[in-house]
């Protein structure tokens, strides 16, 4: 039975790696990256809490003196 010849097989895949990674590089250095995004402004409608449209006395038993 003949025997594999692999003496090619080093050249071969480092040439294949070489050129995957040129072929990756071209094509990531084609890519157009989009600018620094700037924050928009939007105008924040202010909702009212149930406990902001009521009025509500507090009391702060533990701070007064007791008697």
């Amino acid at each position: 039975m003949p025997q594999l010849d692999t003496s090619t097989w080093s050249i071969t895949i480092l040439s294949m790696v070489l050129t995957l990674f040129i072929a990756l590089q071209l094509k990531v250095s084609k890519y157009k990256y989009p600018e620094i995004p700037e924050p928009k402004s939007l105008p924040s409608p202010k909702k009212l809490v149930p406990w902001e449209e009521k009025w509500t006395k507090i009391y702060l038993p533990l701070l007064s003196p007791q008697r």
